[in-house]
């Protein structure tokens, strides 16, 4: 194939990736589904720029934010607008239930479950950790108490510092601290921080995708297994490729979520279809472990307040959306591989000896368990090996 025609092959199938969206790659949490080695050394980044597929992948995400905010400075988003406001009405009038309800239902299920902190992966000995996940659900019901559930959400997030490694962690931190905002501004009603409480969850939600987005260009070998059970999503583009455009897509998802009403409400929706279809080949399990995550992107659809959204306001948006987008990849890829290699890397001697010595002190006792290991061989481990 000629490379003007390997363009064309990767701009329809960028196309197919961000409206049909292949989910079970693209999405689905892999550390749920495919073995993983936190501390083992990320891809060069360099393999990253220098792949084809990651810049049409950015020119053609960034060409469809544009066309989005121009859609949105034209007499048509007032159309889209009311649509979207008429599909979203119930939910807008009720958000705080929704939010609630979404919230302790997931803290059920997890105690149900038991054994774990907030994902599959993250297994705790400890059985008085689900009593505290039962007393969150709990607490969610009163507004007196949802401070409690804030605080309760603080504590298990500690909690598991004692077992994981805190990079690890840093996939659930924005997401969690988000919901544990949530529970305690609006535990204090008439506040600023309750008229806030909404704007938490999205830029919660904003972090923790674009975070989660950088995985895949640092770990793709994560991905492999599920591309191996399921070839049939990438299209025909090699797997490597694809996984590098499913990680522009998301990150784009993400940074959405931060811009103009308009263009944050489209994100928003990408979401919501992304993580629901991601339920019908991933099942119950991945329904629950991605609950929040729709919910708080359905939140900010229904929302219809015109929040203040940072470095909007300047006179050409069509330049510096591009040029914010690309200093936010540049700020999370940075972010990424420089605290990985800060608490992975053995060469930095102080912070190294510092977390080795924590995270030995906490894997003394007998009810401690070890992280997952990598991929051992070129065959997927099944799902059943990897989840309770």
């Amino acid at each position: 194939m000629t490379p003007k025609n390997n363009f064309a092959y990767y701009c329809i199938s960028l196309c197919f990736l961000i409206f049909l969206l292949p989910v079970e790659t693209s999405f689905a949490h892999v550390k749920w589904f495919a073995p993983f080695d936190i501390a083992a050394g990320p891809r060069p980044i360099f393999s990253t720029m220098v792949s084809p597929a990651f810049w049409i992948a950015s020119s053609l995400t960034i060409t469809f934010m544009l066309a989005a905010v121009w859609i949105e400075k034209s007499a048509v988003s007032a159309f889209v607008g009311q649509i979207f406001d008429r599909c979203s009405a119930l939910v807008y009038r009720n958000m705080d239930y929704f939010i609630r309800i979404i919230a302790g239902a997931f803290f059920v299920s997890i105690f149900a479950t038991g054994g774990v902190y907030f994902t599959p992966e993250l297994t705790t000995g400890d059985e008085w950790v689900s009593w505290v996940q039962l007393a969150i659900a709990i607490c969610v019901l009163f507004r007196a108490t949802r401070v409690i559930s804030a605080a309760g959400i603080i504590l298990l997030l500690a909690l598991s510092t004692r077992d994981y490694s805190a990079f690890h962690l840093i996939d659930y931190l924005p997401l969690q601290l988000a919901l544990a905002a949530y529970f305690f501004a609006d535990s204090v009603a008439g506040s600023k921080w309750h008229d806030r409480r909404f704007e938490f969850l999205r830029l919660g939600l904003a972090v923790g995708i674009m975070w989660s987005s950088i995985e895949k260009f640092a770990f793709t070998d994560w991905f492999l297994p599920i591309l191996q059970e399921h070839p049939y999503i990438t299209m025909g583009i090699p797997a490597v490729s694809f996984i590098q455009m499913a990680g522009v897509a998301e990150f784009a998802m993400g940074f959405g979520l931060l811009w103009t009403p308009f263009v944050r409400r489209l994100s928003a929706l990408a979401l919501i279809f992304i993580f629901g279809a991601a339920v019908i080949p991933f099942g119950r399990m991945d329904l629950v472990g991605h609950s929040l995550i729709i919910a708080m992107a359905v939140t900010v659809f229904a929302d219809r307040r015109p929040y203040h959204a940072p470095f909007t306001h300047w006179p050409n948006p069509y330049t510096h959306l591009p040029l914010m987008a690309a200093l936010s990849l540049v700020l999370f890829g940075s972010s990424y591989f420089g605290l990985h290699r800060v608490f992975n890397d053995p060469s930095l001697a102080i912070p190294g000896q510092l977390i080795a010595s924590a995270q030995a002190s906490s894997l003394t006792g007998a009810n401690r368990l070890p992280i997952t290991p990598r991929i051992c061989g070129p065959q997927p481990a099944t799902k059943d090996q990897y989840i309770k």
